[in-house]
């Protein structure tokens, strides 16, 4: 009896931790809680948008009214300005790939980001000693080198703090929210900097672009204390060996010179075969694949040259 309630005992259990496994293997993967410090991000970049757009939609009026542009020069200069900002997207990247990591880009380039423009704004005051056209191509200098730079670098380092896949519906939200911050902080920074300007007296002038240029820097000073305070709680990515973009680049110049050389003894059937002993087929691939995804962009330009035109003709 002893031993036959020893089996059934057993067998229960066994029974028991069967059901259990079971239930384990079944259940619904645990879901991963939002992680709060993406909103850190988000505030970061609201704050640094306002700025930026805020700034922008002052910039034309100043070189006018203050500094004595024509409406040509005035236009040529802002457009040169949006254009040394965009630029600076591919410079940033590289930074963040191969140099910094992406924190240590967004914090440095922020910082510098930061200091233009404050000078803007202070060159902007009239009792001040100092040119106030040289204060502000120093201040758009850096502003174009820090708005750039971080460009490419916020999005996803915000994206690095979701785990994928489990909280592929959660990151989808991230980027709405993201993306909602950029169009809330232009908005309303396109509404107020031009009221500052125009409705606000200062220095004995009808207007007071100070107080204008003024209002985006603080906020971009907040963007960064923003940014700093979620510091020990982000989650950071390991920084690759070298940057695509500059592999890429190799590629392609490699695939030319290779096939100056070989083209007679060693023919290959597209140009970017004569990469694949050097750098792989899946490089040569993937290279290939961009420059295609390239030649569906080329007609952005035409629609940016003419949006950007309401910041400075329209």
């Amino acid at each position: 009896m002893g031993n036959s309630d020893e089996q059934m005992t057993d067998g229960s259990n066994e029974q028991n931790n069967s059901r259990t496994l079971s239930t384990v293997e079944n259940a619904a993967p645990q879901k991963l809680p939002y992680p709060k410090r993406v909103f850190f991000i988000i505030g970061n970049e609201f704050c640094e948008r306002f700025n930026f757009y805020g700034m922008k939609a002052i910039l034309v009026l100043y070189f006018k009214n203050k500094l004595g542009y024509s409406d040509k020069n005035a236009t040529v200069v802002y457009h040169m300005f949006e254009m040394f900002v965009y630029f600076m997207c591919i410079f940033g990247g590289i930074l963040s790939d191969v140099c910094f990591g992406k924190f240590n880009t967004i914090l440095y380039l922020s910082i510098v980001y930061s200091i233009g423009s404050v000078i803007v704004s202070i060159g902007s005051i009239p009792v001040i000693d100092f040119s106030p056209e040289i204060a502000l191509y120093i201040g758009l200098t850096f502003i174009a080198l820090g708005s750039g730079g971080i460009k490419p670098c916020v999005s996803s380092f915000g994206g690095d703090q979701f785990k994928m896949p489990e909280q592929a519906a959660q990151i989808a939200t991230f980027f709405s929210l993201f993306y909602f911050s950029i169009n809330a902080g232009s908005l309303i920074s396109t509404t107020i900097t031009p009221i500052l300007r125009a409705d606000v007296h200062c220095f004995d002038d009808n207007d007071c672009f100070p107080l204008a240029f003024g209002v985006p820097a603080i906020l971009m000073v907040v963007s960064l204390v923003f940014f700093i305070i979620g510091k020990s709680s982000y989650t950071y990515a390991k920084t690759a060996e070298e940057n695509m973009i500059i592999r890429m680049f190799k590629c392609i110049t490699n695939a030319i010179s290779t096939k100056y050389r070989e083209r007679s003894t060693n023919p290959r059937e597209n140009l970017l075969d004569y990469s694949i002993d050097k750098y792989g087929a899946q490089l040569v691939s993937e290279t290939r694949v961009m420059l295609k995804i390239l030649l569906l962009y080329l007609p952005l330009p035409f629609f940016w040259s003419l949006f950007d035109q309401q910041g400075s003709r329209w």
